[in-house]
């Protein structure tokens, strides 16, 4: 292995919640082809594993290169301050292996248009 992307959650004490990351990530991974080769989640907290853990799990596998994806909406404390130094402290012990923080997902021009087709969409 030598890409990784490694999706980045809150967390939640609802499993359900976690499972639903869990999901996404897989999905990701069946459609990703070879832009990765591996893909993985992490939560920031409430669930594991935690952003280290799903760091070093990527690093176990053989990636050389790891792009984190916040999968939050807002630029809150926890994408400008706490995944970035979560990061960090990885790196440091890790200087050989590319790990690149992308924009959250709040930062996507996609964004609009699947927030107006879920909004259109018919429910049934």
């Amino acid at each position: 292995m030598t890409r990784a992307l490694l999706v980045v959650a809150h967390g939640s004490r609802r499993d359900t919640s976690n499972e639903e990351v869990r999901k996404l990530t897989s999905r990701l991974s069946t459609k990703c082809g070879k832009k990765f080769d591996l893909v993985d989640c992490a939560f920031l907290e409430l669930a594991e594993p935690s952003i280290p853990e799903g760091l070093e799990r990527c690093i176990n596998q053989g990636a050389k290169e790891v792009i984190v994806f916040p999968y939050f909406l807002a630029a809150g404390r926890h994408v400008v301050t706490d995944i970035p130094g979560e990061i960090a402290a990885v790196t440091s012990r890790h200087p050989n292996i590319d790990i690149r923080l992308v924009p959250h997902l709040g930062q996507s021009a996609q964004l609009v248009d699947a927030i107006l087709g879920l909004a259109t969409s018919d429910p049934a």
